[in-house]
């Protein structure tokens, strides 16, 4: 270090003869070591534009690799390597700040050992000397605050990074100036506020000379951060980050056991415990008249599949939340894949990218139209479609023509739904009131803009409630998949309502209300 010592003296000396100040000196010393690293300043701006530059493709990779960080991750390498960014490049020129340090507290101590006038402050330590030394951990923290937000805005690879990440980069870097200046000398910490200060100017050069707007895509970066965060936020906890989620640890399991699991045949998936009522045709005949297992998949912790479970071992059922889900889906393996989602692989849930060859079969829950309430990729990446009748099946057709989408299996199945509705309905007598019953009025509105839930329920419950009804409203599933907090503040609102007036149906198990109603209200 002391050769290195007598080599910044070389610089020092020289500006103390020029100014007369010692403090000038430094100042002047700093500012030759920003323009002497300026190729290196310019070699980590490039650094970071590449990375930005990446930063589409990432998070389009994160996006089709939804919670597989193994495969994220050796993606994103592969990227890196492709592209030549080099992920430890930034961390040089912290290195040289290091050495400068060393190597110029032997040019400090050689300064106040000489007793000149002027230089005692110089050689001050705030932790051992106290008093106006102080000033210099508040110096170094402050102008350290300073570089940090002059980062956000100007530096490219930090100005794309999240607020948590730019966050912990300036905590850190705060918190590391603040406590170097309490140890080190005066002459030291004031080096340190100058380095930071001049950093800010040297990175508007580095703008100027490598404009990161003129390689960088920046309405491609947006729009594929923005789809990555808007899938993120839909699959994030409802939990706050204090409250334990009771069904992480049977989640985790579930899923370790899902994968572990050798020759998955068929696998069914259901969004609540409400949809088993439209696979359980199929899954009664198929326990019935096969020895195949199936693998239920729901994200409904209460599924009722979990209770038929245990009467039925060849059905096998796993509970996984949205963020799991979506990874599962893309990792699925298994021959036959059945489900009642629409827009297969153009939302958030895909299709495998482990099994090209797996089929994928979408399980109608309704007997109408195919086309009237349906998206534009409603069906597309299925493979069979099972209609409920020949209307189905031509409504699918004319589907497939006018978006010119390819042909797929669409078999007639009939709707097993409709046979168990009549027969439970004649079983149960469900049509007879007893004596003095209240007569069932049923609201059951759809999910579109507009519908009764959101512009009229309150006024249409007003005029009904209080005139001998009793009242059950059941909202559409997709409704409360969608607007949550929009039926929380609902069901708090009539809180107080009488139960044997007022109800609201959520568990879509059972279509009793449906079948036993005496007035439908529906839009």
């Amino acid at each position: 270090m002391e050769q290195l010592a007598h080599v910044f003296s070389l610089i020092v000396q020289p500006a103390y003869d020029l100014t007369g100040s010692w403090w000038a000196a430094i100042f002047l010393f700093t500012l030759a070591t920003k323009i002497i690293l300026m190729p290196l300043a310019l070699w980590t701006q490039q650094n970071s534009i590449v990375m930005v530059r990446l930063m589409p493709e990432t998070f389009r990779l994160k996006t089709r690799y939804f919670g597989d960080r193994e495969t994220i991750e050796e993606r994103s390498n592969e990227l890196n390597k492709k592209a030549g960014y080099h992920p430890l490049l930034s961390l040089i020129p912290l290195a040289i700040q290091v050495v400068i340090l060393f190597g110029l507290v032997d040019v400090i101590h050689g300064i106040t050992d000489s007793g000149a006038p002027g230089t005692e402050f110089l050689g001050m330590t705030p932790i051992i000397d106290g008093g106006i030394t102080w000033i210099m951990p508040l110096a170094a923290a402050l102008s350290s605050v300073a570089l940090g937000l002059a980062s956000n805005k100007l530096n490219p690879l930090q100005r794309e990074q999240s607020r948590a990440e730019k966050n912990t980069t300036n905590g850190l870097s705060i918190a590391m100036s603040l406590v170097l200046a309490v140890y080190v000398v005066c002459g030291m910490a004031f080096y340190w506020v100058c380095s930071n200060l001049l950093s800010i100017l040297v990175q508007i050069v580095c703008n100027i000379i490598i404009d990161p707007r003129k390689q960088v895509d920046y309405d491609e970066l947006n729009a594929a951060r923005d789809e990555f965060e808007a899938m993120d936020a839909a699959t994030k906890s409802t939990h706050k980050w204090f409250q334990r989620d009771p069904h992480a640890a049977r989640e985790k399991e579930d899923y370790k056991r899902f994968f572990d699991t050798i020759g998955k045949h068929l696998v069914f998936y259901s969004e609540s415990s409400g949809f088993y009522k439209y696979f359980q045709g199929a899954i009664e005949w198929l326990l019935a008249n096969s020895d195949i297992r199936i693998h239920y998949v729901t994200s409904d912790p209460n599924d009722q599949v979990f209770e038929l479970a245990k009467q039925q071992p060849r059905l096998i059922p796993y509970y996984l939340g949205q963020r799991r889900l979506i990874t599962l889906f893309m990792k699925l393996d298994a021959d036959v894949v059945v489900t009642s989602l629409g827009d297969l692989e153009s939302s958030y849930m895909k299709r495998s990218y482990v099994r090209k060859d797996a089929e994928y079969m979408y399980m109608c829950h309704h007997m109408t139209s195919m086309t009237v309430t349906s998206t534009r990729n409603e069906y597309t990446y299925y493979d069979d479609v099972l209609c409920v009748g020949p209307h189905q099946q031509h409504d699918l057709e004319l589907v497939e023509k006018y978006y010119d989408t390819p042909s797929k299996r669409k078999p007639a199945i009939g709707y097993d739904l409709l046979d168990r509705s009549i027969k439970n309905y004649q079983k149960q007598n469900l049509g007879q009131r007893k004596p003095g019953e209240k007569p069932l009025l049923l609201i059951g509105p759809s999910w579109q803009y507009d519908n009764l839930m959101d512009s009229c329920l309150d006024g249409l419950l007003e005029q009904l409630m209080g005139r001998g009804w009793r009242i059950v409203v059941r909202p559409h599933p997709e409704y409360l998949k969608r607007y949550p907090a929009r039926m929380e503040e609902i069901l708090a609102r009539y809180a107080d309502a009488d139960p044997e007036e007022l109800s609201f149906e959520t568990d879509f198990s059972s279509n009793t209300s449906v079948l036993s109603a005496d007035l439908l209200f529906t839009d």
